[in-house]
């Protein structure tokens, strides 16, 4: 009886804290628009999508902030997803036992590296460096954001795609070895595609590291609000929705319309993160439910 007891609490417990992770999120969301939706009537739709982002003469186009931050988002994601999905199945297919004894744990402390310390080795190493190997006039440009972004996301995309390499059954491995395959093509015409949905999810969660990634892109990317309009907009100094919200939110006076826009960028940055969630959602439900029509 007591069992029973004990159990239904733990019970109880549990969906408490799975409720309750609603709950923040909503009252997250309630709060973002209490405070960003004001934007709306006090500046145009046409001027708050603006080309301009200049506060201090009324210009609060918020355009240059959404593709600075997709810009760098897309770079880092062109750097971490091949790296890190290549080191995962390097470490779980390919590596001898004593060197992933070495690299998981170097993976692991890069991971809890503070992003303001990757930063400070990204304005004072990478910056110069890629000024002079590029020769650009400076170093503080979206490329700089996107490398420092890129090797900020590949540890969570390895940890996560080695744990989907690794529960994948042994006897897909086996059985197409027994049919002939050779150690790579079993690598990558078995093994990958079976931990697809789990690869999927460590690509999301790179994208959504590098999203709300703030102190290091704020650092390194020269904080200019300007609206690209070709590629090489990746060699220039651009500013990300995060480092705005950051570098003027503490300036502000409570309640202006400044105050509103910089929430209404918040509520746009959460659309975009619930946008990136519920589509890797969908892509891994989707995946799984593909896996288990074959396996049927």
């Amino acid at each position: 009886m007591e069992t029973a007891k004990g159990e239904r609490w733990i019970t109880w417990i549990i969906k408490i804290s799975g409720y309750s992770s609603i709950l923040f999120v909503s009252l997250i969301l309630f709060f973002l628009a209490r405070e960003g939706f004001p934007a709306l009537g006090e500046v145009p739709l046409k001027d708050l999508f603006g080309a301009r982002w200049y506060p201090i003469e009324g210009y609060f186009g918020i355009w240059p902030l959404i593709f600075g931050s997709v810009l760098v988002t897309v770079g880092a994601l062109l750097i971490g997803i091949p790296f890190g999905i290549g080191t995962a199945v390097y470490l779980s297919e390919l590596a001898p036992a004593w060197i992933k004894n070495i690299l998981k744990p170097i993976i692991e402390i890069l991971a809890g590296l503070p992003s303001v310390v990757l930063g400070f080795l990204g304005i004072q190493l990478a910056a110069p460096f890629f000024r002079q190997f590029l020769n650009l006039p400076t170093g503080l440009t979206a490329f700089t954001g996107a490398v420092l972004l890129g090797f900020i996301a590949i540890p969570t995309i390895v940890s996560i795609s080695e744990d989907a390499l690794n529960t994948v059954p042994s006897t897909y491995r086996h059985g197409a070895l027994a049919l002939g395959a050779n150690h790579w093509q079993t690598i990558w015409g078995v093994t990958v595609p079976a931990a697809r949905s789990g690869l999927l999810t460590a690509v999301m969660l790179g994208v959504g590291r590098s999203i709300g990634e703030t102190m290091a892109v704020m650092m390194v990317t020269g904080n200019a609000p300007v609206l690209p309009r070709s590629l090489n907009a990746l060699f220039l100094p651009a500013r990300t929705m995060t480092a705005t919200i950051a570098s003027e939110m503490g300036e502000v006076a409570t309640g202006s319309m400044h105050y509103h826009v910089l929430f209404f960028i918040g509520i746009v940055l959460f659309g975009i993160s619930l946008a990136v969630n519920l589509t890797a959602s969908s892509l891994a439900l989707r995946s799984r439910k593909r896996a288990e029509r074959l396996l049927s």
